[in-house]
């Protein structure tokens, strides 16, 4: 299944810098992995913002939970996900 998955990150102002580059490493990290295994099929910058959008390809919503609850910047997102199907319109055979 198709998934819209919004991410806005929110840290604390006064989180430490050192802590903040930790964890950013380790999301960055493991953001690459799915992509490699080709679960986290897209993912772009929101220009102006500390906010992506992605789209992931999971067995079902509760895969898709599992997998962002994992985020190590999990605790300091704002999220909203838009489950998603195929365009009858659709020229690409790989989107459902």
């Amino acid at each position: 299944m198709l998934f819209k998955v919004d991410m806005t990150v929110k840290l604390p102002a006064d989180m430490p810098a050192k802590d903040a580059e930790e964890i950013k490493a380790r999301e960055k990290a493991y953001s690459q992995r799915l992509q490699s295994e080709g679960i986290w099929r897209h993912l772009w910058r929101v220009a102006g913002t500390y906010s992506n959008v992605s789209i992931f390809d999971v067995t079902d919503a509760a895969h898709l939970h599992e997998l962002i609850s994992a985020l190590p910047l999990f605790p300091y997102m704002a999220i909203q996900v838009t489950a998603l199907c195929r365009h009858p319109s659709s020229i690409r055979e790989d989107d459902s």
